[in-house]
């Protein structure tokens, strides 16, 4: 497991930007699949995005792709969430996870470290 740490999370009006960043220790990041999922009040968690170990592919839900766009940095063992033309709806906690098995990215039951979450809220 790697211990995550998410920040970035702010108010923002809608249609404005945010990027989150997902912060990694141990030295073997470079190996992990790590995703945003997010959770707004009273609703499940949802998947937002995922990228493999080198970065060279990525998945997104339906709702944010074209808007968000996931990428990473191993060398500095961070991953980023830059969120464009934000919405109401994508209000939620943002969280970041971890995983070593690209096989169900989508899947929060794939992930087996988790960050403590970083809020965001959207402004109509």
């Amino acid at each position: 497991q790697v211990r995550l740490v998410e920040s970035g999370g702010a108010l923002v009006q809608s249609g404005g930007s945010l990027r989150l960043s997902c912060a990694a220790s141990g030295r073997s990041f470079s190996s992990y699949v790590v995703a945003w999922f997010r959770q707004a009040p009273g609703k499940e968690r949802e998947f937002v995005a995922a990228i493999n170990w080198s970065g060279g592919s990525t998945a997104y839900a339906d709702t944010v792709k074209g808007r968000f766009t996931i990428s990473r940095l191993n060398v500095k063992n961070t991953v980023y969430l830059q969120m464009n033309s934000l919405k109401a709806e994508d209000t939620a906690v943002y969280y970041c996870a971890a995983t070593l098995i690209w096989e169900h990215p989508y899947y929060w039951s794939e992930y087996d470290s988790w960050g403590q979450g970083t809020q965001v809220t959207v402004s109509s």
